[in-house]
């Protein structure tokens, strides 16, 4: 689904990314973990082809991520940890607008569907500029899913969220099948609980773990139990 092969990205003199190999399959729901500064964001950004590649290859579903060819973009469904909404507009028209935007046609039975998910069908007709953190939160995911992507990427889905809010956000994730995800997290208790395994960055190095192998040997400052 993601194959990612000596990818190497710096900033001046500063090596960033340090030839990165990394295969995320079908189905599997990756924690990207690392401390602040780690790469985290270049990592997310090389992925989404906001960073060109500078060395190295990227494979979305066996296609090449380059600005010349765009199919591996329908593959993919990017959440960033902070989604830009409209305060004035309600919830239903929030994401009637983006969906408005990717496709000719607006799937009203995919937005009930979505809205359901994420439990806010029964907020729909309220302004965005009255919901709490989580139910923003919860419906730039709803605006992710519509899509109906096979592969998600979701930057820091919880932060700043109080402890309802995570665990409202937790049980959506939960609930998803047949989903490839990539979700960058400093919770390890999010991570036991969603998680079939851990891409961990340092040093520019990436290693890929099980959730368990990573909880047996690595015991990290900056990431929260």
């Amino acid at each position: 689904m993601i194959k990612v092969t000596d990818l190497s990205q710096s900033f001046g003199k500063k090596t960033v990314l340090d030839a990165v190999t990394l295969e995320i399959n079908k189905n599997e729901i990756c924690a990207l973990v690392g401390r602040n500064g780690a790469g985290k964001s270049t990592f997310i950004n090389s992925l989404l082809g906001l960073l060109p590649v500078k060395q190295g290859s990227i494979a979305i579903n066996g296609i090449e991520v380059t600005k010349k060819n765009d199919e591996w973009k329908k593959a993919i469904a990017y959440l960033p940890e902070k989604f830009m909404l409209y305060p004035m507009l309600t919830g239903l028209e929030n994401i009637t607008f983006f969906a408005e935007a990717v496709s000719k046609m607006t799937d009203v039975v995919r937005i009930d569907q979505v809205l359901r998910s994420v439990s806010l069908w029964d907020d729909r007709d309220v302004q965005v500029k009255k919901y709490s953190k989580g139910m923003l939160q919860r419906l730039g995911l709803a605006i992710t899913l519509y899509q109906d992507s096979s592969i998600l990427i979701l930057d820091e889905p919880t932060s700043g969220i109080d402890p309802m809010g995570r665990k409202e956000i937790l049980e959506v994730l939960k609930s998803l099948h047949n989903k490839t995800i990539l979700l960058s997290s400093h919770h390890l208790d999010e991570i036991r609980q969603v998680c079939t395994h851990v891409v961990y960055l340092n040093e520019g190095k990436m290693e890929k773990f099980t959730v368990g192998e990573f909880l047996a040997t690595h015991h990290l400052g900056g990431i929260e139990s």
